[in-house]
């Protein structure tokens, strides 16, 4: 097994590195280190699916616009699971393919968090902060994010092998920063304020979400429990799988209090404070993808242009 497909603490279980698209779909149904990472967010993209659709057949969407930021949230939060799913499906077709996959899913993550900011500032924005130069340019900013931690989550990947603590720490980062920037908001209402009339009804899982995004964190950075125990959870239990459970019960939460937010401050935020358009959420949402998706094709062409050797010593 080449080290670039060999995570630490985790001895068995994987596939062939050069495996057939067809055999890596049909690993879904086979035991591997890989299947629960798959089914873990295949199943709650479904879930998140029906959850969207669901809100969309119940609102007149080409009326309501004050329902439209609450729609891209839900569509993101849709993207990143099947994203995850497909780049944990794929990874092992060969080392590029393994890159790629990823760089297409740390871009959804990015989309995700972007939808989350677009859903943060037409919700859940604290009321001093409503309509404020901060308001303004929380979501300019938050698509700056975007392409900066794509970007940065990418190029992490060339420097697994050769630098492996300089890669995670550029990882963490690269994903930390934007989740700080978009809970600017959470953080002042759950921190700074205290009795916020209706918005408590919605703090609590504020602070759930909170709680399971920074477990989640743990989980990713500290490869804990197959760290201290190698080969006892290859299968079963390593930190990837609770990474993974635990950022979908934090996105469940986090749509949980968005949508208490857009019903209990519905009649508020409509008299005071200034909504998102059309345009500006279509905008964001597009310059996301163009500069994303130029990043994901910069690194994947520049998987191929380093040489053979290089490419053993830097890539991931």
């Amino acid at each position: 097994m080449t080290r670039v497909f060999h995570e630490q603490g985790i001895l068995f279980g994987y596939r062939h590195p050069q495996s057939s698209a067809t055999a890596c779909v049909l690993s879904l149904f086979q035991m591997t280190n890989e299947t629960l990472n798959i089914w873990t967010h295949l199943l709650p993209f479904w879930f998140f699916t029906w959850r969207f659709v669901t809100a969309l057949y119940v609102t007149d969407i080409w009326n309501d616009s004050y329902s439209w930021p609450l729609f891209v949230y839900m569509g993101t939060s849709c993207v990143y699971p099947l994203a995850s799913s497909c780049a944990h499906t794929f990874n092992s077709m060969s080392k590029n393919a393994r890159h790629i996959c990823y760089f297409l899913d740390y871009g959804a993550v990015n989309l995700f968090s972007l939808g989350s900011a677009i859903a943060y500032s037409a919700y859940s924005i604290p009321n001093v902060m409503v309509n404020t130069t901060f308001h303004d340019y929380y979501v300019p900013l938050a698509v700056l994010n975007t392409i900066i931690s794509t970007g940065l989550s990418c190029y992490s990947r060339f420097l697994e092998i050769q630098k492996p603590g300089l890669c995670k720490m550029l990882r963490v980062l690269a994903f930390a920063y934007p989740y700080t920037w978009d809970s600017l908001p959470i953080f002042y209402r759950l921190f700074l304020l205290s009795g916020d009339g209706a918005q408590n009804e919605a703090a609590l899982y504020h602070q759930k979400h909170t709680a399971m995004t920074l477990l989640a964190s743990f989980f990713y950075s500290a490869h804990l429990p197959e760290r201290l125990a190698p080969g006892r959870f290859d299968y079963i239990g390593h930190s990837h799988q609770l990474f993974h459970v635990c950022v979908i019960l934090a996105t469940h939460l986090q749509m949980e209090a968005i949508v208490l937010d857009k019903t209990l401050r519905r009649e508020w935020l409509l008299a005071n404070s200034r909504p998102l358009s059309f345009p500006q959420i279509a905008g964001a949402v597009l310059l996301c993808l163009i500069f994303s998706l130029s990043n994901i094709i910069y690194f994947s062409a520049a998987l191929y242009r380093i040489p053979e050797p290089e490419l053993h010593k830097k890539e991931t």
